[in-house]
C-alpha cells in the first residue's frame, strides 16, 4: 500500500462519509477507490462496508434527538429485519465466486445508479399518496436488508421511499432511521466479512478514518446544506463508474 494509495483512500473515505450523512451513496466513492488501488472486487466490497460502518454510526449518533422522538414506525421490528436480512445478503456474497461477483459489479452499479437517480429526480412527494400495509412494509424492509448485506449502493433512497410509503414526513427523522438501519445492516456485514477473512485491513484503515470524520461533519452539515448538488454529483459519478466497469471490468 503506497502513500499515494493511502491518501486516495483517506479522501475517498471522507467523501463517502459525507455523502452517507447528507445524501446517501457513499459506496459510489469508496468501492471504486478500493478497486482502483488494486483490491479485488469481492474484497473491495467487503472492505468498503467495514470501513463505512463507523461513519454510519457517527452520523446516526448526530441524529439521536430525531431518532429518540420517533413514534411512526416499529423501530425494533425494522431493526430485527435489518439484522436478519443483511446477514443473509452477506452470506450470499460469500457464496458468490470472485469471478462471478466481478462480472456482476457493472450491473450492480447500474442498478444502484438508476435507483438513486429515480429517487432523487422524481420527488418523494409522488409517493405520499400511497401507503404500504404492515406485511408489504416488512417484506420491503427485509429485501432491502438482503441487498444491503450483499452490495448496498443506492440503499439510502430505497429506505427513504419505504418510510414515505409508511406515512412518515419528517425528513430529519427519516434520515435518522435510515442511518440507524444502515448501521445495523453494516454491523452484520462487518462481522460476517471479518470472520470470513475477505477484508483487506490495510485498505480499511485510511477509508475508515476518513469516513469517521466525514460522517460526523456531514450529519451536522446536512442541516445547512441543500443536498441537491451532491445528489446530482452522485448520479453523474455512478453513471461514469457504470460505464467504466462495463468497459474495463472490476
Amino acid at each position: 500500500m503506497t502513500l499515494v494509495s493511502m491518501v486516495l483512500l483517506l479522501l475517498a473515505g471522507f467523501g463517502g462519509g459525507v455523502l452517507i450523512a447528507v445524501a446517501g451513496g457513499g459506496t459510489f466513492v469508496t468501492f471504486p477507490a478500493l478497486v482502483f488501488v488494486g483490491i479485488p472486487a469481492l474484497s473491495a466490497n467487503a472492505s468498503s462496508a467495514v470501513a463505512l460502518f463507523p461513519g454510519s454510526l457517527t452520523s446516526a449518533w448526530a441524529y439521536r434527538r430525531e431518532i429518540f422522538g420517533i413514534a411512526d414506525i416499529d423501530l425494533r421490528l425494522f431493526g430485527a429485519l435489518s439484522l436478519v436480512g443483511s446477514l443473509i445478503g452477506a452470506m450470499l456474497l460469500l457464496l458468490t465466486p470472485s469471478s462471478i461477483f466481478a462480472g456482476l459489479v457493472p450491473w450492480l452499479m447500474l442498478f444502484a445508479t438508476i435507483v438513486f437517480a429515480l429517487g432523487n429526480f422524481s420527488t418523494l412527494e409522488r409517493l405520499k399518496h400511497v401507503r404500504l400495509g404492515r406485511r408489504a412494509s416488512i417484506a420491503a424492509m427485509f429485501l432491502m436488508a438482503v441487498y444491503g448485506g450483499y452490495f448496498g449502493a443506492g440503499l439510502g433512497f430505497m429506505m427513504l421511499a419505504t418510510l414515505t410509503l409508511l406515512g412518515m414526513r419528517d425528513i430529519m427523522a427519516m434520515n435518522g432511521i435510515k442511518l440507524v438501519l444502515a448501521t445495523l445492516m453494516s454491523l452484520t456485514s462487518v462481522i460476517t466479512y471479518s470472520l470470513a477473512g475477505i477484508v483487506d485491513w490495510r485498505a480499511v484503515v485510511p477509508v475508515l478514518l476518513g469516513a469517521l470524520a466525514g460522517g460526523y461533519l456531514g450529519a451536522h452539515g446536512a442541516r445547512r446544506l441543500n443536498p441537491a448538488l451532491l445528489k446530482g454529483f452522485i448520479v453523474v459519478l455512478g453513471a461514469l463508474l457504470t460505464v467504466f466497469f462495463f468497459w474495463h471490468g472490476a
